[in-house]
């Protein structure tokens, strides 16, 4: 199993973003600035590993609450959408509507 290091940082101007890192290779890093790209990565990161990968999360010193918690409601939202494409579901959870192509 490898480990993927995903660590939230915050840049000058004060928008986040995420270092991805695998931690079996030197100099692997990968930034992320949404978590559609983090997803992506993540899930190219893993193909390599035959997805046997564990995720480990932290954040830098000057990365706000408030950064944390928009990364967690964006993954939340993403989960929410793949998981909804999967169910083929014409309503998201929170019961707006799913307008993914798929589901109609």
């Amino acid at each position: 199993m490898v480990v993927i290091e995903s660590v939230i940082r915050s840049n000058p101007l004060g928008r986040w973003y995420i270092a991805l890192s695998d931690t079996l290779k030197e100099e692997s890093l990968e930034i992320c600035l949404d978590i559609n790209e983090y997803a992506h990565k993540i899930e190219m990161m893993g193909k390599e590993y035959e997805g046997d990968v564990e995720v480990l999360w932290s954040s830098e010193d000057n990365v706000t609450p408030e950064q944390i918690n928009e990364v967690r409601q964006q993954i939340m939202a993403y989960e929410a959408e793949v998981e909804a494409q999967q169910q083929n579901a014409t309503h998201m959870p929170d019961g707006t509507p799913n307008f993914s192509q798929d589901a109609f």
